[in-house]
């Protein structure tokens, strides 16, 4: 049983390897004779006077970094480059004019409003004789933040965002109710720069092809509208009331709507996915393929309740050893947790694994389950995930600890901690959303 925990946690790092964020970016960025090819379309940067970049997210320094390299292959036109980066660790190399901030996640801060403010500052200055590369990835809802009503403070937004994460909301739905009362999500940076020739490369951190998601949507067209957005507040207010300020405001707003397809702002706008969680769950795939597995990928519960997505995988893994004993059953995408009450340290991940452990005891069932986030940050904890197996609540047992107590506690990580099945990458600089293993032998 440990040799397939170990196939497990090898399968989920080299996927992570195989993923890799500039390489990304260098398949979809190239120069050639000074015109510069990126979505599908060519701009001569001849035409250009300087160019803005903005990178924001989890992966935001490695795609300015892969960019960076590229733009320097146009020789001095590279010092037009003004910059700001808005990310959880700093670039390694940097060039010409840049400005970082450290982005906080998943809470906004003091510094999500001054990363937002100087965004605005900078685009406001593009003209149509700027080119403006957009590199978005997850995690920039909370980076870079500003409430459209000044009234509404930055504690109120922090306080919003709490509500969201614990809401069990899927994420469109979360992102929806951000772009609605941010000035900086929604397509408002690229109104912005409206007058400018826009570039949006685009680590896709959602479900399927809905990038206007990702990092709620500062540079892409809005899909939603404001009534879709008193939908979801008014599913969401009964059961978790909102700060009141901003109540009042998806109450009373009567504020223009986001920018949508036909705005001005994307008549020289194009945008494209770099990478996805279908990526992740190909390489996986791949490496598992590999090692002798008869594979699967099977992510049909994308943001379904993590019990129910527990029991739906664990279910699908028995039909799937059943034709193959040496199987492995992959899923992408993400669980929801609704948080109760006074929660411990943790994240979906290691929750959803902690659940599976509890469910493979009861059915003495042999697999091994690895649910790991693959920017190497789980919730509130430094782990990515965890790995489990059928003796896993018995060995924490043996240890003083109640598993079914620290799953209703949401404080899964003392328990992976203390067995050393906690899955610690650090940081990655990528964000796919969640890969999570099932391997039977």
């Amino acid at each position: 049983m440990l040799n397939l925990k170990m196939e497990a946690q090898k399968i989920f790092l080299e996927s992570l390897k195989e993923i890799d964020v500039r390489v990304a970016v260098s398949r979809n960025l190239s120069i050639e004779s000074l015109r510069l090819s990126a979505a599908g379309r060519t701009f001569d940067l001849q035409n250009f006077r300087k160019i803005i970049l903005i990178a924001v997210g989890k992966a935001a320094s490695p795609m300015y970094e892969a960019t960076i390299d590229i733009l320097r292959l146009a020789g001095s036109l590279t010092q037009n480059v003004e910059a700001i980066v808005i990310s959880p660790d700093p670039p390694a190399r940097t060039h010409g004019a840049i400005k970082f901030f450290l982005g906080a996640h998943p809470t906004p801060c003091e510094v999500s409003r001054q990363a937002a403010i100087a965004t605005l500052d900078l685009l406001h200055t593009a003209g149509p004789d700027t080119l403006v590369l957009f590199l978005v990835s997850g995690g920039s809802s909370s980076m870079m933040e500003l409430p459209l009503d000044q009234v509404i403070s930055l504690e109120d937004v922090a306080d919003f965002n709490r509500v969201l994460v614990g809401s069990g909301l899927p994420i469109k739905e979360m992102n929806l109710l951000r772009k609605h009362l941010s000035a900086v999500k929604g397509g408002r940076l690229a109104a912005a720069a409206a007058s400018s020739a826009q570039c949006t490369l685009i680590l896709s951190d959602v479900p399927g092809d809905s990038l206007d998601t990702v990092g709620s949507g500062p540079s892409l067209p809005d899909s939603s509208f404001r009534k879709d957005r008193m939908e979801v507040y008014r599913r969401l207010w009964p059961m978790h009331r909102l700060p009141l300020r901003i109540e009042r405001f998806f109450e009373e707003d009567s504020s223009a709507e986001t920018p949508k397809f036909t705005d001005p702002a994307f008549k020289r706008a194009v945008w494209t996915s770099i990478l996805s969680s279908g990526d992740l769950a190909s390489s996986a795939a791949r490496l598992a393929a590999a090692a002798g597995f008869h594979v699967e990928i099977d992510s049909t519960c994308d943001d379904w309740p993590s019990y129910m997505a527990a029991n739906y995988l664990l279910d699908q893994s028995r039909r799937l050893r059943k034709l193959s004993p040496r199987s492995c059953l992959i899923s992408v995408g993400e669980v929801a947790v609704t948080l109760k009450g006074t929660t411990g340290q943790g994240g979906r991940n290691q929750h959803f694994a902690l659940e599976c452990a509890l469910r493979l005891a009861e059915r003495d069932d042999d697999s091994v389950v690895l649910s790991a986030g693959s920017d190497g940050i789980d919730g509130h904890s430094p782990a990515a995930g965890a790995v489990v197996d059928r003796h896993t609540c018995h060995r924490a047992t043996l240890q003083g600890m109640n598993p079914a107590q620290l799953l209703a506690e949401f404080n899964s990580f003392a328990l992976f901690q203390a067995l050393g099945d906690a899955i610690i990458t650090g940081s990655t600089g990528n964000n796919l959303r969640d890969l999570r293993l099932f391997l039977t032998q």
